[in-house]
């Protein structure tokens, strides 16, 4: 394990490594479906909110962070309708690998895992959009440590 990949992630990251591709792909599918677990709900408040539409994805999606204690980070994703479904699997394992961790963690988190994740082939058919939603978070997390 890296120092550098939090220890929650790093136990997604295992579990997709050890996964033929055909489970691999059922098993983003099934990320992907629990999204709305991780979407905002009515009444929270964050530190910061970003929501935006960009061309590297299908439709708007928003970005929610949560200091806790100026020690780590809590966030939350809203996807539009027309997210495509990797970039919701990802969407949902970042919440679920980053919970808690530093911003200094998440910023300096490199991308190298996520072909790990989604293996070759689905990397290879969408090597542009895959990286979306991690950049969108790191930047978000840059603002509201600066």
């Amino acid at each position: 394990m890296s120092d550098s990949i939090p220890r929650q992630l790093q136990k997604i990251i295992d579990f997709y490594e050890g996964l033929p591709d055909d489970e691999k792909r059922e098993a983003l599918i099934n990320e992907a479906a629990q999204a709305e677990q991780y979407a905002p709900q009515e009444g929270e408040v964050f530190d910061l909110q970003e929501v935006r539409k960009d061309n590297e994805c299908s439709d708007t999606v928003g970005i929610y962070v949560t200091a806790i204690n100026n020690d780590t980070i809590q966030f939350k994703i809203s996807l539009g309708e027309n997210v495509q479904t990797l970039t919701r699997a990802l969407s949902v394992i970042l919440c679920k690998g980053l919970k808690d961790c530093s911003a200094e963690k998440i910023t300096n988190l490199p991308e190298s895992f996520v072909p790990r994740i989604v293996g070759s082939e689905l990397y290879r058919l969408r090597s542009r959009t895959i990286y979306y939603t991690l950049r969108r978070l790191k930047e978000a997390v840059q603002k509201l440590a600066d």
